[in-house]
């Protein structure tokens, strides 16, 4: 007999087997004998109370043989001389996840990505960290594997109506992640095991047939009549399919603008921007665990945060518990920064982007620029950072107490991001919509989280890549472009996903539809 239980336990019992076993027999009301096996379908940790415990939801098997976990089944095939060949511009997981699914319907993918594959790319995240030179084709954002790669691997998503979560899971694990992403309540694959995560789904499209190119930035689109004839890069190539999936994220701003210069119908989209804060973490476990040493057994603890400020919402976004501020600029003279955290989460520090929303009314001085005056804006705050901190991606900051105060900090804690800080005061960095929303926010989430705002917490501007400026419309039922029948904007860039699993998802709808399109 195979049942479904649900159990609440310690968390030093829910890593027993022989105390889980138990709880089932006595759930169940069967001897212990009869217990013959179990595996996870779900689990979460529930920290409201004076005790955390880890709730558990378990597909248990009785008096008969124990089996594996379903096998959704993927089938792939051989593309090598497929009559039909779609080009897929970024090779982030919506480009990725697209080439899969094309490959799986039969589709010849051809990817183009302006940026290099996952270990020449290190070089240059090494040369931002260590030295503050900015490859702009080539950074936290450009390359294989895309944003995601070298900024954590959180795969905690709330789009379950857009597309198919357990499939995108299942593929991870197919391709190297480790099994507990399926049933964990926030998966997380981290930084450190990403990369070679991205490099197998790679080695496998070429295996089945598809072309993965590097290094080939699109500069170019001819387009004749309603359709896409060529796509061209600056290496001067030209490159031909039946279909471009356009996956390029939201920082590629010179493809917002080569659509713009190509009247091919692109809008302004709001976003957010703001800061990251990062606290201690033995600091945030000690608040969300209700306890001074969190043990083995509980992971570092992270936290959600959102607040109305005069209408407009102040949120906590990608909080990375034990985990590492990154500079994530794509062009010299700019400063943006993200977070990331390795597979174990045991760096000393939690970090995360506290951001409000920007629309339309907070852009006006911009609004020259028309659909691109989010971008432009976007791009004017990185600036003032970059000037503020005095070069070389070192960031402005200021300690968080003062920040509410405006007061300038006369010293910074230790913090996590490697170029380094300068202490500067963030109001003269900050639109004062954002600072204004910012400072009252703080405020309000120590009354929340008792301890967050406090001094200890340092201020790092600026969390500004939240989402993309533009949105690149396309039709409901087809996905395509109102205006290029054979263009399919997707993912994070085209401003319909927000996170690996979204922009996967998307891509893969996309490719599905696409599909049934050529037959």
């Amino acid at each position: 007999m195979q049942t479904e239980i649900t159990c609440r336990l310690l968390p030093s019992q829910s890593e027993n087997e022989e105390v889980i076993r138990q709880y089932i027999a006595e759930s169940t009301g069967k001897p212990l004998t009869s217990v013959s096996g179990y595996y996870p379908i779900k689990r979460s940790i529930d920290a409201r109370g004076k005790e955390p415990v880890i709730q558990l939801t378990l597909r248990v098997f009785l008096d008969e043989p124990l089996q594996p976990r379903p096998n959704p089944g993927f089938r792939f095939q051989d593309v090598r001389h497929a009559p039909k060949q779609v080009i897929i511009v970024g090779a982030g997981p919506a480009g990725l996840f697209a080439a899969l699914d094309l490959i799986e319907r039969g589709i010849r993918p051809l990817i183009l990505e302006r940026g290099k594959d996952v270990r020449a790319r290190r070089r240059d995240l090494a040369a931002m960290n260590k030295e503050g030179i900015v490859n702009p084709d080539s950074n936290y954002c450009f390359g294989e594997g895309g944003a995601g790669t070298y900024s954590d691997g959180k795969l905690y998503t709330r789009s379950h109506k857009r597309g198919d979560i357990d499939r995108i899971l299942n593929l991870l694990v197919h391709f190297g992640a480790e099994e507990k992403i399926v049933y964990e309540a926030h998966p997380h694959i981290g930084t450190n095991k990403l990369p070679q995560i991205i490099t197998a789904i790679r080695e496998f499209i070429l295996q089945c047939g598809g072309l993965f190119l590097f290094e080939q930035k699109v500069t170019d689109l001819i387009v004749s009549g309603d359709l896409i004839s060529e796509v061209g890069t600056e290496k001067g190539d030209k490159w031909t399919g039946d279909a471009v999936i356009l996956a390029t994220g939201h920082s590629a701003r010179d493809i917002f603008e080569l659509l713009y210069r190509k009247e091919i119908s692109i809008e302004f989209k709001p976003f957010a921007l703001g800061v990251r804060v990062e606290h201690p973490q033995t600091l945030i476990d000690t608040i969300q665990y209700h306890r001074p040493d969190r043990g083995s057994f509980l992971p570092p603890a992270s936290y959600s945060l959102v607040e109305q400020v005069e209408g407009n919402g102040v949120f906590s976004f990608c909080m990375c518990p034990g985990g590492i501020i990154a500079p994530a600029a794509t062009a010299p003279g700019e400063i943006v920064v993200n977070g990331w955290s390795p597979s174990k989460r045991n760096n000393a520090y939690a970090n995360s982007g506290i951001v409000t929303s920007i629309g339309e009314a907070q852009i006006k001085p911009f609004e020259s620029f028309g659909v691109l005056a989010g971008l432009y804006f976007q791009q004017s705050v990185e600036q003032k950072a970059y000037a503020a901190g005095g070069g070389n991606l070192v960031a402005p900051a200021q300690r968080m107490g003062d920040f509410v105060q405006k007061k300038l900090s006369s010293n910074l804690p230790d913090c996590s991001y490697i170029p380094g800080l300068k202490s500067a005061p963030l109001q003269e960095v900050l639109p004062p919509y954002v600072y204004k929303g910012l400072q009252e926010a703080f405020v309000r989430f120590g009354k929340k989280m008792k301890g967050y705002y406090t001094n200890e917490a340092v201020v790092v501007a600026t969390e500004s890549r939240t989402s993309s400026p533009v949105r690149i419309p396309r039709e409901a039922q087809t996905l395509a472009h109102p205006q290029i029948r054979n263009l399919y904007p997707c993912g994070e860039g085209a401003g319909y996903a927000g996170g690996i699993v979204s922009a996967a998802m998307d891509g893969q709808r996309v490719a599905q539809l696409l599909a049934d399109k050529l037959g």
